[in-house]
């Protein structure tokens, strides 16, 4: 598949680019700088992802949104999703969009995490505003967006094995612990891509 990986020098898109040049894929980085690219043999589309065209979109087969952005009053998420998903229908192109996103716009007990009395306050702007992007791709029927939400802890490291794959509610092991490293969430991401189950959805992936 020819891959782009929006924010492919950051935590999580870092390692999704590695593990789809590990499976043979064709890597594009799209960054907007590419000298913070640990893997300087990637393909770069150096610009900033709401300037991306439907002709750039339309030569991917893939294009996963890696962005981040945790300190703009503007709702980048959301604006990166009307973005990605209005170009995308431009370009008469059906390429997977898919969205990395949070944990804090997952279920427990039937409610969203970010609106549970204890989920911690410095995080609420950026899962308030996350949760508008997902009721947003919820609304778009005629692209193949995906999401996938990490456990409650992101943990920056390498495969740990045997994770599991869940729906919108939150995983938590024997032990009441949620987590996942960006190696395995990276795997479950081309996972999908190579065999999709969850189009137009939303999911998970924990141990």
């Amino acid at each position: 598949m020819k891959i782009a990986v929006i924010g492919a020098a950051g935590k999580a898109g870092s390692k999704i680019a590695a593990e789809a040049k590990a499976r043979g894929h064709a890597v594009t980085a799209v960054v907007r700088n590419r000298a913070k690219l640990a893997d300087k043999s990637l393909n770069v589309i150096e610009k900033d992802l709401f300037k991306l065209t439907a002709e750039e979109l339309g030569g991917f087969d893939a294009v996963v949104n890696a962005f981040a952005d945790f300190t703009a009053e503007e709702n980048l998420f959301l604006k990166s999703a009307e973005h990605l998903v209005g170009e995308t229908k431009k370009s008469g192109k059906q390429p997977y969009l898919f969205f990395v996103g949070g944990a804090g716009t997952l279920m427990v007990d039937g409610k969203e995490i970010y609106t549970l009395p204890d989920f911690p306050a410095a995080y609420y702007p950026v899962a308030s505003k996350m949760a508008k992007a997902i009721e947003y791709l919820q609304t778009v029927s005629d692209v193949n967006w995906i999401f996938l939400s990490p456990s409650a802890e992101f943990i920056d490291g390498e495969k740990k094995g045997a994770f599991r794959i869940g729906g919108d509610e939150l995983l938590v092991d024997k032990d009441g612990n949620s987590s996942i490293t960006t190696g395995d969430y990276a795997t479950a991401v081309l996972d999908e891509l190579e065999a999709p189950k969850h189009i137009r959805k939303r999911f998970t992936v924990g141990y």
